[in-house]
């Protein structure tokens, strides 16, 4: 597999699982109307509502991200390589200098967020700077220009609004079911749509975050793809991998809506490898990307 069939291959996926996502929290809704008696209505609110949330995410994720991070405005005098490498990195790409923010924790760790190219952030860990040399530091900043030029940083914010937001409505509903049940207008309702929506009231939460964390990892394989297109030397970047990986330190002010968004999980919660946790995992296997980035 080349670059180029990697990065590719991963766009459409990924785009495929959005296309989902978004059908998935429209059926939801359907299904919420049948057992209320008026799907139409329903499955209208649901597609409106899930595209309302991604529009209110285009235009407030890198905020509410930064806030979130504690990460503060970069200087460049005291962040000196910092900002010329990635005055490098955006000469070699070609794509606008990003602003450039700086998170306050020893752990080392960055990420990318905003609506586009011209909207973007790139923020990295006082711990980043500290531990990386300049060439690794050259990898991660590339596989962050990555993810803002492929427009991840898009992706990545839609899909996090979209779970949370069907997360929130699933918990409100089984909420008033339990609490109030079904008014007389809905009683002669089948019982089979009624068990059906119970069904799929309990598994869209499980799915949603499935998908969203699913895009999370095509995304860091993709960018890691691209980032060595702009370097063209993936070792950099695998080697700052490994450290980043290696370091036992967690992230102070990390969170499950934004640990996505780092290019190494912040939690460094060490477990056994398996089917089932990989499903759950933010991100791909440090050591399957060491390897890929090995052989390109």
């Amino acid at each position: 597999m080349t670059i180029y069939s990697q990065v590719n291959g991963n766009k459409l996926k990924s785009l495929f699982l959005v296309l989902f996502f978004i059908a998935f929290f429209s059926f939801v809704f359907f299904i919420i109307g049948k057992a209320v008696g008026n799907s139409s209505l329903y499955f209208t609110i649901g597609l409106v509502f899930s595209l309302a949330s991604g529009i209110g995410s285009y235009f407030f994720s890198d905020k509410l991200v930064l806030a979130s991070t504690g990460a503060k405005p970069a200087n460049k005098k005291e962040h000196f390589n910092f900002y010329t490498v990635a005055e490098n990195v955006s000469i070699a790409s070609g794509l606008p200098m990003p602003r450039l923010y700086v998170i306050d924790d020893p752990s080392p760790n960055a990420f990318a967020t905003g609506r586009d190219p011209k909207h973007a952030v790139v923020a990295a860990t006082t711990g980043l700077l500290n531990k990386l040399n300049r060439t690794e530091l050259e990898g991660v900043i590339a596989h962050e220009f990555s993810h803002i030029k492929n427009y991840d940083i898009l992706v990545s914010s839609l899909v996090a609004v979209l779970a949370g937001t069907l997360v929130f409505v699933v918990d409100w509903v089984m909420r008033g079911l339990w609490w109030g049940g079904l008014d007389d207008d809905n009683r002669n309702v089948n019982p089979l749509i009624f068990v059906f929506l119970i069904l799929t009231l309990i598994i869209s939460p499980i799915i949603a975050t499935l998908i969203q964390l699913a895009i999370s990892r095509k995304r860091e394989y993709l960018a890691d793809a691209s980032g060595a297109l702009i370097t063209r030397n993936p070792d950099s970047l695998a080697d700052a991998l490994l450290k980043i990986a290696s370091d036992p330190q967690p992230l102070r002010r990390a969170s499950g809506g934004t640990a996505h968004l780092f290019i190494e999980s912040p939690f460094k919660k060490k477990k056994a490898r398996s089917f089932f946790s990989s499903l759950f995992s933010t991100h791909p296997p440090t050591d399957e990307r060491v390897r890929i980035l090995h052989e390109m």
